[in-house]
């Protein structure tokens, strides 16, 4: 048998430091009011030690767990397979490791999974929630509004203009990228090829992204025929589906702006399985610029692009701060400092030879 080591003690560290236990408890917890030198000893003896502190008894006096959920409200088929899931995970990643904090993922599979996501953001175990992809009939605001945990969304949420409950609430906050005006310059470069019978294949519509897609092709396209807007679902087999409709109906179409690079994808194949040659007979665009898709896509795919993993760091920046706030307020009655506000990140279009 082999001894194992004792844990290292606050006693232990504060006898290292040459301080007060109250001081390394202090220090340890990220409290204010301790002379930087006596702050820079205290660190200096829980390196040489090693000393861990204890999650439990640091949450008692923080009041915090270091750990915030990530909730998806997509299945997990589509989240694993989708890559702007992984890009915007990886900024979150950074983000809360930057921090010392954990990341909780949470998906929601089905309905019946809404109540145990409510259940466990109810229940005390994280400090704060980032929420994304959700549905305009989504369960979720509320349960998390019922939970009372600090959240950010990612994407302009679907109740902002007044749809859901109007009573009085902590305003919501908010990452997102200028869909509409994305979408405005992919349509406006279409045209500016020369293109006259540009056809859009819609995200699904219970989603703001999608509509604010939509709604940015529209103020290009005032005039556009019905029949040249098909709704796909953002996979590629909703844009392969979606393209075989439009030339079903308008075979004449000499562009399409797909309403993310994964629909865009199913669409190149549609058009390369009619015969259609891609840009000379139909101009594509898409909307990310996920690199493992749109460079690899035959053509390469012109694209509108937003910075998925900058979104995902922004929206856990601001909710740490606003953490960090709310800790700064419990402590002293009056605080100086705006709470943190919504994000709206600009777009580019990336052309490549697609269109």
């Amino acid at each position: 048998m082999t001894e194992t080591a004792s844990r290292p003690t606050l006693e232990a560290v504060a006898a290292r430091a040459g301080v007060s236990r109250a001081t390394v408890s202090r220090v340890v917890n990220g409290s204010e009011g301790v002379r930087e030198p006596l702050v820079e000893r205290v660190r200096r003896a829980v390196e040489e030690l090693g000393y861990v502190p204890n999650q439990a008894a640091r949450s008692l006096v923080t009041r915090r767990h270091d750990a915030v959920a990530v909730v998806i409200a997509e299945p997990e088929t589509r989240v694993f397979a989708d890559p702007f899931f992984a890009l915007q995970l990886r900024g979150i990643s950074k983000e809360l490791t930057a921090h010392d904090s954990q990341l909780v993922l949470l998906l929601t599979e089905g309905r019946e999974d809404y109540a145990r996501v409510g259940r466990y953001l109810a229940g005390g175990h994280v400090d704060g929630a980032l929420v994304f992809s959700l549905h305009l009939d989504d369960p979720l605001p509320g349960l998390i509004r019922g939970a009372g945990v600090p959240t950010v969304f990612g994407g302009r949420p679907g109740w902002q203009d007044g749809t859901r409950s109007a009573e009085p609430a902590t305003p919501t906050v908010y990452v997102d990228s200028d869909n509409r005006g994305g979408a405005r310059d992919a349509v406006r470069h279409l045209v500016g090829l020369g293109r006259v019978r540009v056809a859009h294949i819609a995200g699904p519509l219970d989603q703001t992204s999608a509509v604010d897609r939509l709604d940015g092709f529209r103020d290009v396209m005032v005039d556009a025929d019905p029949r040249l807007i098909a709704e796909g679902d953002f996979t590629p087999a909703g844009g392969e589906r979606a393209m075989r409709e439009l030339l079903d109906r308008c075979p004449d179409l000499d562009a399409v702006f797909a309403a993310n690079d994964l629909a865009a994808s199913g669409a190149l194949r549609v058009l390369r399985e009619r015969g259609r040659r891609v840009p000379e007979d139909v101009a594509v665009i898409g909307f990310d610029d996920m690199l493992p898709v749109a460079e690899q896509t035959d053509p390469p795919l012109t694209t509108v692009r937003q910075d998925i993993e900058e979104m995902g760091r922004l929206m856990a920046r601001l909710l740490l701060r606003g953490l960090e706030r709310r800790g700064r307020e419990d402590a002293v009655e009056d605080i100086a400092g705006a709470p943190p506000s919504s994000v709206v990140l600009p777009t580019t279009l990336v052309r490549r030879a697609s269109a």
